[in-house]
Order: C-alpha cells, then structure tokens, then sequence
C-alpha cells in the first residue's frame, strides 16, 4: 500500500492519500518505459531536411562540350554533381520518421512511469490549486513553499486549466499537462511529480478502465 500525505497550498498537511500500487500496474517494465520513451522522441523528428538533386537545379541538359576532339577529360552537363553548383549525388529528401506502438502497451508504459514516481519519492500530492489571478508568482511561490524551486516538475491537474498553465509556462523548469494528457515522457522527463487528489483519482479510474 502507497501512503503518501495531502498538503495544501500553504505546504501543510490536510489528509493522507492511500492506494494500491497494483491498480496502476502489476510492477515496471523498463524495456518498455524505453521502448515508448524512444517512440515519442521519435515522433518529435521533423524529417524536413531537404536538399537539390541534378534533377531539381536549374541549367540546361546539354553537354557542356562535345566528347572528344578538345583534348580535355569529358563532362557532362551543368547540373552534374561533381561541378559546383551542381545538385546532390544523394539528395535529402523528406521523411517521416513516426510510428506508434500498441495502443495498450503505450497506457501500460504511462502507469508504470507514475508508479516509478511513487517509488522513488518523487511525488507530491495537493489537495486543490486554486488561482485568484493568473500569475507567475503564484505557481512559483507554491514551488517554493513545496521545496522545489529549482526543481524540473510536472504539474498535473484533474482537466485542463488553462490558467494554471498560463502562469506556469514563463518558468523553464515547470511543464503542465491534464491527468487525460499524460505518457511515459511526459511523466519521466520532468523529475518531481506535482499532482492534486482530483488529478490522482482520474488517474486511477482511467487504470481500471483500461
């Protein structure tokens, strides 16, 4: 059993949370936390480099002179690639670099991310967060009271807030993201796991689902 305290915006504690581990996943699969980590960085490659071949630079087709009878080594025409200006033996070309694992395999890597995070101490639960106004000081002044100012956090919210994310996004070391918009990357890129009780139990119940 996972037992892990509620604090408030104030960094006082308000409740206890409590859950069985195995509703996330039965243990951690590291070939797999890899294996997905690899797809989404994967899918982050544009693939647009692009460069002339001899047949996309401009010139004539001609040869630039006859074949023999000048005396000098032939040559074809302008846009061959051992002259200047000519196009790219291999040119680059557009590529898509994308794929996607199975679907179920992808949820499983996300729980198993989480419950890593348990693991390793490195989650914090709030109770709420609730914004008067939309300032960067205010998710600042939380990190600081939490003791993690400074640290790279994922801060994980029930729904999307856009708020929260607004006042969040002017600091470098702070990324946001709906509990229904979470993966394996997203989880292990970021080192400490800032999640409220509402975010935590969608996460649970989109588990059991699954």
């Amino acid at each position: 059993m996972i037992s892990l305290p509620i604090q408030d915006a104030s960094g006082q504690q308000v409740g206890v949370y409590e859950f069985d581990p195995s509703e996330l996943a039965s243990g951690i699969n590291k070939q797999l936390l890899h294996d997905v980590v690899v797809m989404y960085q994967t899918n982050l490659r544009l693939g647009s480099a692009q460069t002339k071949s001899r047949g996309d630079v401009k010139g004539c087709k001609k040869k630039m002179y006859k074949q023999k009878g000048t005396g000098r080594a032939r040559m074809g025409n302008k846009r061959t690639p051992m002259r200047r200006g000519g196009g790219h033996a291999f040119a680059k070309k557009p590529k898509d670099w994308s794929y996607r694992l199975p679907k179920k395999a992808v949820a499983l890597a996300t729980r198993m991310a989480i419950l890593g995070k348990f693991q390793d101490n490195e989650v914090t639960i709030l109770n709420d967060f609730k914004m008067s106004e939309v300032k960067t000081k205010q998710v600042a002044g939380l990190l600081k009271t939490l003791g993690l100012a400074g640290t790279s956090c994922l801060l994980t919210t029930a729904g999307l807030d856009g708020d929260v994310w607004r006042a969040a996004r002017n600091i470098p070391t702070v990324a946001v993201s709906p509990a229904n918009e979470l993966n394996a990357y997203k989880v292990l890129l970021q080192k400490k796991f800032v999640v409220t009780k509402a975010a935590m139990d969608e996460i649970r119940n989109r588990a059991q689902q699954s």
